[in-house]
């Protein structure tokens, strides 16, 4: 067929928007996963998708979608992507629909939509409670039928090793393992799009995300001069499911149907949770956030419950537990609005949320940081300009990046179910980017000669063979183990600049540690541990730049929290006449101070010796900050 090779790395959501936009355009796409598509991590967002359509008669507009969503970012985000996200959602919704995406529905038949955190409008479509593997069977459905027409070839079980660049630093296509035979190949292509998803697995087993979230691909993007952006903005969940093995979400959509968070008053009372009268049961979101109650941003719910259990000591029992309580609702509109994480919870606990509360904790689920990519500014519309090959492109040229491995859209802090919308609609931009790009290339991937291909399918092929034939004691998974226990106590909810100090000199060590590893396995074939290996190193390289990043922004900001320089909101409530106190004016002159000091993207790139941490403006170009978080 005709038209130009694009490498697209990743199949969910973001990756599969790409590979329409690219192949619609006529090009092929090889599309490589670590597994079958359809398990990519996409699927496992419960919650829903935003989009503005005020079926509900609320009110709503797209004005006030973008507004929240920099709002619930601190500001932090660049404002024009977001704009143009904000405004292309609810046409992304009828895509869907269009596609046979089955959206809950009213009695009625219109689309129904939920309340989210960080927001007063019910702006989230959802299908049930597995809204993200609903999308995927729609938009993989699409790719299906580009694969049967030979646009789409897919490469599944593959892993993503590394980057090809001619003499020029330009990427050229890419070097991937096959997984089952262990081959390292090189593929020519005349972009590269990587949607490879996000990284909680550095703070494993304390992660919501799935055991392939390890940002290795971003990691190696980035030793291979990619930057990094943001890193230090990290989202721990607030209602995860605690468990030996791992953690599980329990979706913000329990609190947006109206469930409740609460401890008992006495941290000593023993009572099953429906033996406690409503009169000795604290509801501290609804106490200190009365304008939101339980559906604050997720940051600031996961700080509440770290003060309570950790600070106040009323955690259930004395522990790291919260009640998350349904059993005040009709259980025939729970389980059919929640029945994807009632079977979870039943399954994995052992009791009936219908019955008794569920008991969670905050745990580490979404990257907001990622690799950096520009935009191109729209000045006609003030969001992106449509089509620009600047869009979604990496420091590397011919790059892009897509989807949560980028760090465009949540600023310090993700709004729920604005993950799914960013994915899905970054890939689109990013596929739609790289049709620009393609049609300004002179000379193509196929004119580069062998010598760059051939350098680094050697590379990595030392990489392996150094690993499989190594005689270091130590082993990868208890370098994974002390990677997720020093993150999740360093690099948590709550920081601190000695914490982190600490943290970089660990960090420091393991990477040291990680290069005399034993893999106990010498199987040439399907060697899963081999690749958990090399994951594993480039985890670490990862986590530096995660506690670097944090140690230089000394302030609090969305995720990033340092008691030391918190700015406190004023006691006084939030009527006319205490906005117009003295206490106040005081508060947003320094609140207008620290913005002009740490209103800026913190951007790493790679160095042997750690990371190299600079800053850059954001654009604040759509929506000047006018006020401080304050969801009280």
């Amino acid at each position: 067929m005709t038209g130009r090779r694009v490498i697209v790395v990743g199949g969910g959501l973001g990756g599969l928007w790409a590979t329409l936009a690219i192949a619609g355009g006529g090009h092929r796409v090889l599309l490589f996963s670590l597994f079958e598509v359809m398990r990519s991590h996409s699927v496992c967002a419960q919650g829903g998708i935003n989009a503005v359509l005020d079926y509900q008669g609320q009110h709503d507009s797209v004005a006030q979608h973008i507004r929240d969503t920099l709002k619930g970012g601190s500001w932090l985000a660049n404002q024009p992507p977001v704009k143009s996200m904000c405004e292309a959602a609810p046409g992304l919704i009828r895509t869907f629909e269009r596609m046979g995406v089955t959206f809950s529905r009213t009695p009625e038949g219109l689309l129904d939509q939920r309340l989210f955190g960080g927001v007063k409008h019910k702006r989230t479509c959802f299908a049930g409670a597995s809204t993200g593997q609903q999308l995927m069977h729609g938009v993989d459905q699409q790719v299906r039928r580009l694969e049967a027409e030979g646009r789409v070839e897919k490469h599944e079980w593959w892993e993503y090793l590394g980057l090809v660049k001619d003499g020029a630093g330009v990427c050229r296509g890419v070097v991937a393992m096959d997984l089952r035979s262990l081959g390292v190949q090189a593929f020519p292509a005349d972009a590269v799009v990587l949607a490879t998803g996000g990284l909680g697995q550095l703070y494993a087993p304390q992660t919501t995300c799935s055991t392939n979230s390890t940002g290795a691909a971003a990691s190696r993007a980035y030793q291979q001069g990619a930057r990094f952006a943001n890193a230090e903005l990290f989202q721990f969940h607030p209602t995860a499911m605690l468990g030996e093995d791992k953690t599980r979400l329990m979706s913000e959509a329990a609190r947006g149907e109206g469930g409740r968070v609460w401890v008992p008053k006495d941290p000593a009372d023993r009572r099953e949770p429906n033996r406690i009268p409503e009169a000795e049961r604290w509801y501290f979101l609804e106490d200190w956030y009365p304008a939101y109650g339980n559906t604050v941003p997720r940051d600031i719910a996961s700080r509440a419950i770290w003060r309570v259990c950790r600070e106040l000591k009323q955690g259930i029992g004395g522990g790291d537990r919260v009640y998350l309580d349904l059993t005040h609702l009709d259980p025939g509109f729970v389980e059919s609005r929640l029945g994807a994480i009632l079977s979870i919870y039943r399954k994995f606990a052992g009791t009936d949320p219908l019955d008794a509360p569920m008991e969670i904790f905050p745990a580490a689920h979404y990257a907001m940081g990622g690799l950096w990519v520009d935009f191109e500014r729209d000045p006609a519309s003030g969001g992106v300009k449509p089509g620009s090959p600047r869009n979604h492109a990496t420091s590397i040229a011919g790059l892009y990046a897509c989807g949560e491995c980028d760090y465009g859209y949540h600023g310090a802090n993700r709004l729920g179910a604005n993950s799914l919308l960013s994915a899905s609609y970054s890939g689109r931009v990013a596929g739609e980017a790289v049709l620009s790009h393609l049609a300004g290339i002179e000379r193509g991937a196929d004119a580069v000669p062998a010598a760059p291909f051939d350098a680094e399918v050697a590379r990595q092929q030392a990489i392996n063979r150094e690993l499989m034939t190594g005689q270091g004691n130590e082993s990868p998974y208890r370098l994974h183990e002390e990677l997720g226990a020093l993150m999740t106590s360093r690099v948590g909810v709550v920081r601190d600049n000695a914490g982190l100090d600490r943290a970089l000199e660990e960090l420091a060590a393991l990477e040291r540690r990680a290069a005399h590893m034993a893999l106990a396995e010498a199987s040439p074939w399907a060697n899963q541990t081999l690749a958990y290996a090399r994951q594993v190193q480039d985890m670490i390289r990862l986590a530096r730049v995660m506690a670097a990043s944090a140690r230089v922004r000394d302030e609090c900001r969305g995720a990033h929290y340092k008691p030391e320089f918190d700015l406190p909101l004023p006691q006084s409530g939030r009527s006319a006449q205490d906005l117009g106190s003295p206490e106040w004016s005081q508060y947003r002159e320094r609140w207008a101070a620290n913005n002009a000091r740490w209103l800026k993207t913190t951007v790493a790139e790679y160095s042997a010796d750690g990371p190299r941490i600079d800053f850059e403006p954001v654009d604040l170009s759509v929506l000047a900050p006018d006020q401080p978080r304050d969801y009280r």
